[in-house]
Formats: structure tokens, C-alpha cells, sequence
């Protein structure tokens, strides 16, 4: 059975692969630990078809040292613990740490983390694991403390185009279809910067191609993905389309769509946990400050989910996704940290004003830390006008209240206080 595209071109070095400049290209941090031909153990965070296992792989080639891999999937303690066994066994002095890749670390269970973190400490192994989710969240802290987080990117369109011309100029089995790019949108598009995905939606296209030259358009590309709805997605189910269709119901105040698409997760058999993190980081960044409670009761559902699991957790999932499409909507807050953190990189480390500062010395106290605050509580109202921001700051406004009825609200006690600062 001949190989997949994806995987007969996999590149075998670091000239060869594609994307992760900030990591791999020449004088990046991952770069010269790999050329020095020492590593110590570390994650990879990013999405789907990013390069994550080929990286692993490439790194295992570069120090010649042996490399075992484990799904996160399909293997339990004693094969971590077998596996272990095996790197103590084949380790020479000369040599580097056999490396273990796990793949989909976030789904190793705490029993099965903690089983890696003596062979991670003394170096039997070094890991390199792979994850789409956020290691903070699944990952246990003693195993994250003891190694280091590279953040993948989704491969950008030039890198997607790099690799769709490696495939047709590169790759036996293409070059003799003499394929033409006339049109890349589609491919592009529906590919969402996933690789594997890329070249699975290529040689699909391809195969159902008779002729020679096969052209590549657009059109050809829509007609063959409707046609085989499933067929270039890696788990024969679009995962992340379907995620992001189900938080972008909610973001539309859609609740047909939002429990049609949570129906869809639930039925093939979709983590709760990564569903119900999903409804929290909605109810903070899509429903915000245009109903408060809706953090609270994604929280409530997160940890509702931790303690009855399946089948039941459906009903609290469904009662928040609802809860949460049927919700007035503001991302005030969201823009306003993005704001803030524009504005921190921008202008750098600017001074605390000095009726800010806390005085707990003489010494400050005679330099006049903490000498003109005005206590709030002092005063009429639980209020004072005073500077909060530094002096380059002083005037500048950052949290821009939407037309909401909650926001509103808080607009007009905010003008209250603050008179014109709020009247924009």
C-alpha cells in the first residue's frame, strides 16, 4: 500500500522543513541547541499539521540517539514504564538521552505523567512532547516545570505554497501527473495552515484527476471536498472546523447552531473538558461585561464536568452553551487588554507615579512615596478623582464600553464619577 503524501514528504532535516522560523531558522533558539547536538527536554504547543512530530523526528536523526514514541492514546503506565526500561538499556556514556516522543501528551493521565518525571529528571530520556491543547491545563506542574514550552505556529501562505511546490516538483508520484497551480484560494483556504491537510486535500484532488497535466483550481478543489466530505481531515472528523463553528454560534447568538454543533462533538465522542474550557474562554471574551454571570456559570459547567463525566455531562454542557448564544454579547474586555498589552510593549516600563507607590520604609516615605494618595474610602461616594496611569498615560483610555444594557449601565456610573473622561 503506497504511502500517504504527507508522510513521503516529510523532510528529514531541519533545511528541508518548513515554517517555525522563530524556532528552527538559522540563530533561533531550537536551532542552536540542535546544532550544538544538545537538547533538554521540552513541549510543543500549536495546532494540527504544524511539524510537531516531524520536528521530534528530525532532532532524534540530528543526534543520532535513539527515539521512542508513545500515543498518548493508546498507551497506558507500563508502556511508558517499558519504554523507560528500554532507553536505560540502549544508553552509552558517549551518546545523548534516548529521546521519547509522546504524541497528544494532554491526554496522558496524571498517573501516566508522573510515571515519566524520575526518567525526565535524571535524563534516561529526554521528552519532546506534542499537544494542541494548552499545557498549563494538561499538563501536570512538577513534568512542565522540567521542560521547556516552543509555542508552533500555523504554517502562513507562503510557507503552505513552499510546500505545495515541494510536493508537485518533488515527490515521484505527482511529478508524473505534471500538475499545474492556476488556482491556490480554495486549498489555501480550506487547508486552515494545516500541512498534512494541505497535501491530503492535494492528492485527493489529484486522484480523482484522469487526465495529464492535472490543473489545480479552485473550483476542482470545492467540487472534490463536498464530494468527500471527510476524506482530508486526519480522524475522518474536522475536529477544530468543528469547534470553531460551535464558538462562532455562540459569538452569533445562534442557539440552534451552538447545540447542533455541540451535539456534533458529543455524538463522536469529543473530550468534555475541552469542550467546557471552550465555553469558559467564550463567556469571557464573546459575552464579557454584557452578563458577568456567564463566566460564572461556564466555571460552574467546567467543574460540574470534572466531577460526573459522560453521558450526564451533556445536560450541563448544553444548558451553558445555550445559556451562553442566548447572552448579549461584548468583547470590551478582550480589546481592552489587547489594548493595554499594545500599549506596555509600546511604551515599555514607565515609572508608577509616586502617590501610587507603597512606602513601607522611612526612607520612602521621606521621598514622598505614597504622599498625595487619596484613600477612596475617605471620601463621599467611596470616590476621589485622582491619576492611576503614569504620567506619559495620564490621559489615555483603554476600556471602551459597548452598547449593551450592562455596559451602558456601567458607562453612565463611570461618567458620574469621572464627568467628560467617559463622554466619548
Amino acid at each position: 500500500m503506497a504511502q500517504p503524501l504527507a508522510e513521503r514528504l516529510r523532510p528529514k532535516s531541519l533545511d528541508d522543513y518548513i515554517g517555525q522560523k522563530h524556532l528552527v531558522g538559522q540563530g533561533a533558539i531550537l536551532r542552536k541547541m540542535i546544532d550544538a547536538g544538545r537538547i533538554a527536554s521540552f513541549i510543543l504547543w500549536g495546532p494540527p499539521g504544524v511539524g510537531k512530530t516531524t520536528l521530534a523526528q528530525i532532532i532524534a536523526n540530528k543526534l543520532e540517539t535513539p527515539f521512542y514514541t508513545l500515543s498518548a492514546v493508546t498507551s497506558g503506565v507500563k508502556d511508558v514504564r517499558d519504554v523507560i526500561d528500554k532507553a536505560k538499556n540502549n544508553r552509552f556514556f558517549s551518546q545523548a538521552s534516548p529521546i521519547l516522543f509522546i504524541d497528544e501528551i494532554h491526554r496522558f493521565s496524571k498517573s501516566q505523567q508522573d510515571s515519566l518525571l524520575g526518567a525526565v529528571e535524571t535524563g534516561t530520556v529526554t521528552l519532546i512532547g506534542a499537544t494542541t491543547e494548552n499545557p498549563s491545563f494538561e499538563v501536570i506542574r512538577p513534568l512542565l516545570s522540567r521542560c521547556q514550552l516552543y509555542v508552533l505556529k500555523s504554517l502562513e501562505k507562503d510557507d503552505l505554497l513552499e510546500l505545495l511546490r515541494n510536493a508537485i516538483t518533488k515527490d515521484a508520484v505527482l511529478k508524473e501527473k505534471q500538475i499545474e497551480l492556476k488556482e491556490t484560494d480554495a486549498i489555501l483556504r480550506y487547508s486552515g495552515g494545516d500541512a498534512r491537510k494541505l497535501l491530503n486535500i492535494l492528492e485527493l484532488v489529484v486522484e480523482a484527476e484522469t487526465e495529464v497535466p492535472v490543473v489545480i483550481t479552485d473550483e476542482k478543489v470545492v467540487d472534490r471536498l463536498q464530494q468527500n466530505p471527510l476524506a482530508y481531515d486526519k480522524d475522518g472528523e474536522l475536529h477544530y472546523d468543528i469547534i470553531s463553528a460551535f464558538i462562532k454560534s455562540i459569538r452569533g447568538s445562534d442557539p440552534d447552531g451552538a447545540i447542533y454543533w455541540l451535539a456534533r462533538m458529543v455524538e463522536g465522542g469529543e473530550d468534555p473538558a475541552f469542550i467546557a474550557r471552550r465555553l469558559v474562554i467564550s463567556a469571557a471574551e464573546d459575552v464579557g461585561l454584557a452578563n458577568p454571570n456567564a463566566l460564572l456559570l461556564a466555571n460552574a459547567c467546567f467543574d460540574t464536568i470534572m466531577k460526573i463525566g459522560w453521558p450526564e455531562g451533556r445536560i450541563p454542557l448544553a444548558e451553558t452553551t445555550i445559556y451562553l448564544a442566548t447572552s448579549p454579547k461584548s468583547n470590551s474586555a478582550y480589546e481592552a487588554i489587547n489594548e493595554a498589552l499594545g500599549i506596555v510593549r509600546e511604551t515599555g516600563n514607565l515609572p508608577v507615579p509616586l502617590h501610587l507607590r507603597n512606602a513601607p520604609t522611612k526612607l520612602m516615605k521621606q521621598l514622598g512615596y505614597g504622599k498625595e494618595y487619596k484613600y477612596a474610602h475617605a471620601y463621599a461616594g467611596n470616590f476621589v478623582e485622582q491619576q492611576f496611569l503614569p504620567d506619559g498615560l495620564k490621559d489615555k483610555r483603554i476600556w471602551h464600553p459597548q452598547q449593551n444594557a450592562a455596559e451602558v449601565r456601567l458607562k453612565e456610573h463611570m461618567k458620574t464619577l469621572w464627568k467628560d473622561k467617559f463622554n466619548d
